[in-house]
């Protein structure tokens, strides 16, 4: 088991339980690997959304991914917090992908809190989970 850091002192229960039922909720016939995501906004709202497979690999969808569709759709567009959260020993971390889609709508004070079925193994900033990153201000 994993030692807390002061970082995951400060999970937020209910953010770590909101992933922990949609990774329950996923829908994976395929890798059997569920994976649960919840966000808190600058606003104080929270969204979730758990990994969709398709049979037509690789048109399914992240949990993160679906958290984020459903915050943009809510009308909010800034990340405070993102819990992930899925089984087994290692790390379950964003994808790529889903690193530079949470880093769309980060700030420098958003953090990713990587969960196992325990609580939070591991809190990292934007900058951590992609350095040297591309976003919307490189466009202006």
């Amino acid at each position: 088991m994993l030692k807390p850091n002061t970082l995951e002192l400060k999970q937020d229960e209910t953010l770590f339980q909101l992933a922990k039922e949609a990774m329950s909720k996923a829908y994976v016939p395929y890798s059997h690997f569920n994976v649960g995501a919840a966000i808190s906004t600058a606003n104080g709202h929270v969204y979730s959304g758990c990994n969709v497979e398709n049979a037509a690999y690789p048109e399914g969808t992240c949990a993160e991914a679906g958290a984020i569709a459903s915050m943009v759709l809510g009308g909010d567009t800034e990340i405070k917090d993102i819990y992930v959260i899925g089984n087994g020993d290692g790390l379950v971390t964003p994808c790529g992908g889903c690193r530079q889609k949470i880093r769309e709508f980060s700030s420098v004070d958003t953090m990713i809190h990587i969960c196992g079925p325990e609580g939070v193994r591991k809190s990292l900033s934007m900058n951590e989970l992609l350095p040297f990153s591309f976003g919307p201000e490189n466009l202006k």
